[in-house]
C-alpha cells in the first residue's frame, strides 16, 4: 500500500516539500507577439521607507518541554524567533500586529461629513487608501508637487514564538539535541508599544487630474532575540527535580513600514499576451472556456506583428533610406 501511495505522489510531480510558483508567462525572447496593450493602474508618485525597532526584555520566561530530572543544556544550537499568528482567527489579540495611524500637515484626508476619512481599494484589494487633498496651485505654477508632511504613529501589540534548538544532557549522560518553544507577550492591546516617526511626502496636482490622489501605508514586522545575557548558567534555569525550563532573554522588534502617494493612471505597455498554464491532469472534456476575452482592436489580426514601415520624409528632409520595410518577420528574414 505504501509503494501505491509513493507511485502516486510521483506521478502528481510532488518530489519536495518546498515548491515555486508558475506564471504562466512565457516569451521566445523575440519582439514577433508583443502588442501595445492600454491599462489602467495605479502608479506610484512618491514613496518614503522607514525602519523602526524596539527591545523587549523577558525575565524566566517557561519554555515546553521538560527536560526531565537532573538534566542539563550543554550548548545552545541556535535561537529563532517568528511572529505568532492564528489563522482561525484573524482578531486574536495574541496575533503580532503593527498598527500604523497618520496625521498630515500641509493637506488633508477627506473624509465623509461624519469625520471618518474616505478610504479606496488598493492594489491589496482592500480599502486601505485614504484620498489626500491640499492646495497644490502654487506649486503648479512652477511645474512642481506640493510638499505634504506626516507625523506616524505606530503600535504594537501581539506574541512572538520563540523556538530555541539545545544539546541536552540526561541524568545518564545521555546526550540529545531538544527543541524547546515559548509564546511569548511582547505587549498587550490595551498597553501596546508605542513608535513615532516623520515623513514628508509630494503630491500632484489635485486639479488637473479626474482623480485625487491617495496615500497608502503599509508595514511588516519581524522578530530577532537571544540570551538576556549570553549565558547559559545566569539566562537558563532548569528545575532539578521536574525538569521544568525558564529562560531569560532579550527580543528586538523590527518593523519596516513604507508610505505612498498614488495615483491613478493609464499607461501604454508592450504585453506578450495572456498568462496560459497547462492542466496536470488528463483532461475529459474536449474543450475548455476561457478566462479573458480575446483583444479585438485596429492591430488585431490572425498574422504575426507587422514590422514598422519608416515615415514618409518631406522633399525639404532629404531620404534617408530606399529600404522598404516587410510587412511580416517572416517576410523579413526570407529577404
Amino acid at each position: 500500500m505504501n509503494s501505491d501511495i509513493k507511485s502516486d505522489i510521483s506521478e502528481m510531480g510532488i518530489t519536495d516539500r518546498c515548491c515555486t510558483g508558475t506564471t504562466g508567462c512565457e516569451w521566445d525572447g523575440t519582439l514577433r507577439r508583443v502588442r501595445p496593450e492600454p491599462i489602467f493602474v495605479q502608479k506610484v508618485y512618491d514613496a518614503v521607507l522607514v525602519n523602526l525597532q524596539a527591545l523587549r526584555t523577558v525575565t524566566n520566561q517557561p519554555f515546553t518541554p521538560s527536560l526531565g530530572q537532573n538534566a542539563r543544556i550543554i550548548r545552545i544550537l541556535d535561537i529563532r524567533c517568528r511572529k505568532f499568528f492564528n489563522p482561525e482567527n484573524a482578531l486574536d489579540p495574541r496575533n503580532l500586529v503593527v498598527d500604523p495611524e497618520t496625521v498630515l500637515s500641509g493637506g488633508d484626508f477627506v473624509k465623509d461629513g461624519k469625520g471618518c476619512p474616505i478610504t479606496v481599494v488598493g492594489p491589496d484589494g482592500m480599502k486601505t487608501e485614504k484620498v489626500i487633498f491640499a492646495n497644490t496651485t502654487e506649486c503648479e505654477e512652477v511645474g512642481k508637487g506640493t510638499p505634504v508632511f506626516g507625523t506616524q504613529t505606530v503600535r504594537i501589540s501581539g506574541n512572538v514564538v520563540v523556538e530555541i534548538d539545545a544539546l541536552v544532557q540526561d541524568s545518564r549522560c545521555r546526550k540529545s539535541k531538544v527543541t524547546l518553544t515559548s509564546t511569548v507577550p511582547i505587549a498587550p492591546a490595551s498597553n501596546p508599544i508605542v513608535m513615532t516617526n516623520f515623513f514628508e511626502l509630494c503630491i500632484p496636482s489635485v486639479f488637473d487630474s479626474a482623480f485625487f490622489p491617495r496615500f497608502a501605508e503599509f508595514c511588516n514586522i519581524n522578530c530577532e532575540t537571544r540570551l538576556a545575557t549570553n549565558s547559559i548558567t545566569r539566562d537558563i534555569v532548569i528545575d532539578p527535580t521536574t525538569g521544568a525550563v525558564r529562560i531569560s532573554l532579550i527580543i528586538a522588534v523590527c518593523i519596516t513600514c513604507e508610505k505612498k502617494v498614488i495615483v491613478p493612471v493609464q499607461l501604454c505597455v508592450l504585453s506578450t499576451g495572456f498568462p496560459v498554464l497547462s492542466p496536470e491532469v488528463s483532461p475529459i472534456c474536449s474543450t475548455f472556456p476561457t478566462l479573458f476575452p480575446k483583444q479585438i482592436d485596429e492591430n488585431s489580426n490572425n498574422d504575426p506583428c507587422p514590422c514598422p514601415r519608416p515615415r514618409p520624409l518631406n522633399e525639404d528632409e532629404g531620404t534617408i533610406s530606399q529600404e522598404i520595410y516587410s510587412d511580416t518577420y517572416e517576410d523579413r528574414e526570407e529577404h
